[in-house]
């Protein structure tokens, strides 16, 4: 299980049979400090969650058990929301508006 942001939404105008109706998410996972770390990537949702969204999310075989129809091809799933976490007594949360 990783921790990400979500950073925004994708539109497929074509889906693979069984992800009908599976939102899909470009999420940047973070580091244990909540700095980015390495390239984004694309998750099924299977949590509602929206851009500025603090997740996790899980990757391999079990994104494919977290969609409503089971082996899908993915690569990443976002299965939670996280409300807070702490890293070395700092709290990583929502981003900072302004």
């Amino acid at each position: 299980m990783y921790l990400a942001r979500v950073t925004g939404r994708v539109v497929a105008s074509h889906k693979y049979k069984g992800l009908e109706g599976v939102a899909l998410q470009w999420i940047q996972p973070l580091d244990e400090d909540g700095k980015p770390m390495g390239g984004q990537l694309v998750a099924c949702a299977a949590v509602s969650t929206g851009p500025g969204d603090l997740v996790h999310y899980v990757d391999g075989r079990e994104a494919a058990l977290a969609c409503p129809v089971k082996f899908v091809p993915v690569d990443a799933a976002i299965i939670g929301f996280v409300e807070q976490a702490v890293s070395k007594g700092v709290h990583i949360g929502r981003t900072p508006k302004g």
